[in-house]
């Protein structure tokens, strides 16, 4: 361990920065938001930093370093390329016994400046040394992505009724259990969501009934995404590290299961055509039952759960049972796949609207609107359609759609097995060839865009 990771209280201490160009005023910046007293030496300021002088947020002692100003100094930055200058400080700062940080020359630094995701009051700090500054960077933006924005409010809450729950549980394990019952419940969700009352709520009515061993399970839809991983949600992201169960549609790629949290339980329940799979009936029971015995339980779904994901029934399910619920919106399909395929689903061109149906056949002897489904300026994208293809293209030349209307179908869309295939509503059935893993169908003339914004590089 080549530097000690402390946090250290700047709040009205007094901080020495040398230099008054960009780099400098990046320091500075940080170092307000810690309450220090910034003190500057510097011939010439940047802007930014004249800026903040001309506000009285930072004092200017001299154009010129002298010893005298290091009295009472907490500690000093240099930002400067004034090699001797930094000689010298390095030098005396040692001897006074001063914490230095002269920027981007480790050698002469007695402490460095992490990398800070804040949270505040709760913050993290990663440094790799000053050896890996761009691998810092990326590490810090995936733990960015996990750690919810509102995190600082559940631990300002939590500081707020410390002493109270210290008092109400005598035993420091019934304590721990409490507050691992919060944080993992409905207390740590009502914060996030800013229900900061309803938070506060649940923390008494915990207290009142003493039943640390209770849980009170939960339904939350996730959308998936298309595909990548990388377009999973943060959101969704966040309640996967969370979950106790989850069950999962065929649609969901395994790049996204991989983030899931390691001892969540997996239960494929996906359903695909031609294969003998749970129905609908049973998925909806088992959410219930895994819910009720307390598990946060995951209805992980490709794409977005209210499009063609039959999430507005599982909801209606929950409600009637009693069981608390939530959605996570998820990156449907269409827009996923349309992107990395480079097919815009409209343009002032070629298309005015888009339009999104299934291929299958829908309950109760609903029939699609085929004239509508047949207007040029339209896009048209099915969902599932891949088996009737042949079938709902004769209909929609039938119904006035011109037989040579492009028409997509994208396979596996936005992962790295995505296969684009483009033919015409007259010519589909030459180039369909079952069984076909999950697609998409795009028909309209945006479709002839493919090949000119196709972006997306197949390994």
């Amino acid at each position: 361990m080549n530097y000690f990771p402390i946090f250290i209280n700047l709040k009205s201490k007094n901080v020495l920065v040398i230099g008054g160009g960009e780099v400098a005023f990046n320091k500075i910046k940080l170092l307000l938001r810690s309450g220090a007293i910034i003190n500057v030496i510097s011939k010439k300021l940047c802007k930014d930093i004249q800026f903040l002088l001309n506000q009285k947020k930072i004092n200017l002692l001299s154009n010129v370093f002298n010893v005298i100003y290091l009295k009472k100094i907490f500690l000093v930055i240099s930002a400067t390329n004034d090699i001797e200058l930094n000689e010298y400080l390095f030098k005396i700062c040692n001897e006074r016994c001063l914490l230095l940080n002269v920027v981007d020359d480790t050698l002469k630094c007695s402490f460095i400046f992490p990398s800070i995701i804040n949270r505040s009051p709760i913050i993290l700090a990663l440094s790799s040394g000053g050896t890996a500054p761009v691998l810092l960077r990326l590490l810090r933006e995936k733990i960015e992505a996990i750690l919810p924005m509102r995190l600082g409010d559940v631990a300002t809450i939590a500081g707020k009724w410390r002493n109270v729950v210290k008092k109400h549980f005598s035993s420091l394990l019934e304590r721990r259990r409490f507050w691992e019952k919060l944080f993992q419940g409905l207390f740590f969700e009502k914060i996030l969501h800013g229900n900061k009352k309803q938070a506060i709520s649940i923390l008494k009515e915990n207290m009142v009934k003493n039943n640390i061993s209770k849980n009170i399970g939960e339904i939350i839809l996730v959308g998936a995404g298309p595909g990548d991983s990388g377009l999973l949600t943060l959101r969704g992201l966040q309640i996967l590290q969370q979950a106790d169960v989850i069950l999962y549609d065929a649609l969901v790629s395994q790049d996204v299961l991989d983030l899931v949290r390691r001892d969540a339980k997996l239960i494929y329940v996906g359903k695909r055509a031609g294969f003998k799979s749970i129905n609908q009936k049973e998925i909806i029971r088992l959410l219930i039952k895994l819910a009720q015995k307390g598990n946060k339980v995951i209805r992980l779904k490709g794409g977005d759960p209210f499009i063609f994901g039959r999430g507005g029934e599982e909801l209606e399910a929950a409600k009637n049972a009693g069981v608390s619920f939530q959605v996570v919106p998820g990156i449907t399909s269409a827009i996923g796949i349309s992107a990395y395929s480079g097919i815009p689903l409209t343009h002032r061109k070629y298309a005015q609207g888009v339009i999104f149906i299934t291929g299958h056949q829908c309950p109760n002897n609903f029939t699609n609107n085929w004239s509508l489904l047949c207007d040029s300026s339209y896009t048209l994208v099915i969902y599932m359609g891949v088996l009737k293809v042949v079938e709902i293209s004769k209909k929609l030349i039938s119904y006035g759609r011109l037989k040579s209307t492009p028409i997509a179908i994208i396979e596996n869309g936005t992962t790295s097995d995505q296969k684009v295939f483009i033919s015409s509503l007259e010519e589909i059935e030459k180039i369909i060839k079952l069984p076909m893993t999950p697609s998409l169908l795009i028909v309209g003339n945006v479709v002839n865009l493919h090949k000119k914004l196709s972006w997306f590089q197949i390994k």
